[in-house]
């Protein structure tokens, strides 16, 4: 039986297109796998070293977590740091969300006078160089009673956040249509109950993208607690790490400073891979307003 021409071009595997295919996709492959590799190289070499047998560290003999124990009983305590650090960003986070989260529906949703010019004042922030303020910051804490204090220090890192912040809130909100806040204002709604009935879990993608990049600012910060930042029992994680010393000649210990880099990037990678989803629509909730 003949088969008309037709079918058998249906019939027939299509390897050729699907090669192209593949072909076409293998450049962008190559790109990002040699991407990966560079990026992820120094923190599998480091994760592999912290565990590795170096002579003059905690783990000489063998392989094990030597170098971590070492780091565990480092001064007050790898704890001791680790609760600092996280009590640190999450006061962060908290003031950072709160705060850009009110002035980025402040400057989607109201006219007053001087607003452009108050939020190009905000984002004019961005330019000053961050370590110029710290020393200034550091009067002004101590004025306040704030110096030598974990709260100083998470006030300072929530105002270097928020023009980054403030900006990515603005367009979250400037994405979401004013329909629905007019909506809610005819159902009875204030304004206040439509920002957090209707509008907040509208933006909740750049709500965690903002989140989390001021949980990973204030979490791998050096230069804030270094200046601000003198009583050893508050210091941050990293600035622990950076300080961990042997006691002889001031050599350092490296085995216990790459467990030190280690658990610190743990969290920042379990975060990151948990909201990766959230944090791509939060960075394109803006792309495609109106």
């Amino acid at each position: 039986m003949t088969v008309p021409k037709g079918e058998r071009e249906r019939r027939s595997p299509r390897h050729p297109s699907r090669a192209a295919s593949i072909a076409g996709r293998m450049p962008f492959w190559v790109f990002t796998g040699a991407l990966a590799i560079v990026f992820l190289y120094p923190l599998v070499w480091t994760a592999i070293s912290s565990v590795a047998p170096l002579a003059g560290t905690g783990q000489t003999d063998g392989w094990g977590f030597g170098n971590y124990v070492t780091l565990a009983n480092y001064q007050a305590g790898v704890w001791v740091y680790l609760g600092n650090s996280l009590f640190v960003s999450l006061l962060t986070v908290i003031l950072t969300l709160v705060v850009s989260m009110l002035g980025g529906y402040a400057f989607a949703r109201f006219k007053f006078p001087g607003k452009n010019l108050l939020f190009l004042g905000t984002l004019a922030i961005l330019m000053v160089p961050y370590a110029t303020l710290l020393i200034p910051l550091y009067v002004l804490l101590a004025s306040v009673g704030l110096a030598n204090s974990l709260v100083g220090v998470a006030l300072v890192l929530t105002m270097f956040q928020l023009p980054f912040s403030t900006f990515m809130m603005r367009i979250s909100f400037e994405s979401i249509p004013r329909e629905l806040d007019e909506a809610a204002m005819v159902d009875g709604c204030s304004s206040w109950t439509a920002l957090w009935r209707v509008l907040v879990p509208a933006v909740k993608p750049g709500l965690i993208t903002v989140g989390l990049f001021a949980f990973l600012a204030a979490w791998n910060d050096f230069m804030a607690p270094l200046i601000l930042i003198s009583d050893t029992n508050r210091m941050t994680l990293p600035l622990a790490v950076s300080n961990l010393r042997g006691q002889v000649q001031g050599v350092v210990d490296y085995g216990a400073t790459e467990a030190g880099v280690v658990v610190l990037a743990v969290p920042c990678i379990l975060l990151f891979l948990v909201l990766q989803r959230h944090y791509v629509r939060g960075f394109m909730s803006g792309a495609f307003k109106g």
